[in-house]
């Protein structure tokens, strides 16, 4: 097996009650030659205690930033900036990673300049398992691949771009089309699960669903009447359910 360092970032801000299944799936890898970055935004809650309670059972290459940022782009951003792996791997503060994902990865990198390497995602609602699956990157124009599960080289970030600031939830979209439109950076999908996520994030709201949707328009890939569609519905449909919150309630 390759011994390449591969790093695996988690930004985090007052984690408590999820970080330790995240500090968990990074001590049980298969694979042992990781740097391990925690970008914290200045938690005040026991997230730090929690991590130091860690510290003698994760990699070796472990490095804690705890900062105030400007979100969890920023937090990413800064990860990437310390990184000295070769690919580099991100797993939030509430989801977890197979215990072999950072094998399989290994096992399908190319040793290419600018490759994503991507799998099946398992997600959770409500503590329950609701869906594993997979979009395939040549479809990336109508729908996002599965960001959680996502390797990148160290080179495709320095070379085309880290996120950008200006997307608060769907910055991992307009990356992902970025690095696709280069036709330079080889997307390698997974049949595997690689990564458990857990919905209700700021990615799976509608405010995500509209920054998504501008995106795509600006780009080209969606019609401007088709924009407007896709921003009504998600309007009516925010609507309807803070009405159908407010009459529960009473």
């Amino acid at each position: 097996m390759s011994n390449l360092l591969v790093t695996i970032l988690t930004p985090c801000f007052n984690s408590a009650k999820t970080i330790e299944k995240t500090l968990d799936c990074i001590e049980r890898q298969t694979y042992s030659n990781i740097e391990y970055i925690i970008i914290d935004g200045g938690s005040t809650d026991d997230t730090l205690t929690i991590i130091n309670r860690h510290r003698d059972k994760l990699p070796k290459r472990f490095v804690l930033i705890s900062e105030k940022d400007n979100g969890i782009y920023d937090a990413m951003n800064k990860g990437i900036q310390h990184a000295n792996g070769e690919l580099i791997g991100i797993v939030n503060s509430d989801d977890w990673y197979e215990a072999d994902t950072v094998e399989q990865v290994i096992t399908h990198y190319n040793n290419e300049k600018y490759q994503v390497i991507y799998g099946m995602q398992r997600t959770y609602m409500d503590g329950r398992e609701k869906s594993i699956f997979i979009n395939n990157h040549e479809f990336l124009a109508e729908q996002m691949i599965t960001h959680p599960t996502c390797f990148v080289t160290k080179a495709a970030y320095e070379d085309f771009g880290v996120f950008d600031l200006k997307y608060h939830s769907s910055a991992d979209l307009e990356l992902m089309l970025r690095f696709y439109e280069t036709k330079r950076v080889i997307f390698t999908p997974v049949m595997q699960i690689l990564s458990n996520f857990q919905l209700g994030g700021m990615s799976s709201s509608q405010m995500g669903v509209r920054e998504s949707a501008k995106i795509r328009y600006q780009r080209g890939y969606l019609s401007k009447k088709r924009y407007c569609f896709v921003l009504m519905k998600s309007y009516i449909y925010e609507l309807f359910h803070r009405e159908k919150s407010i009459k529960n309630f009473f």
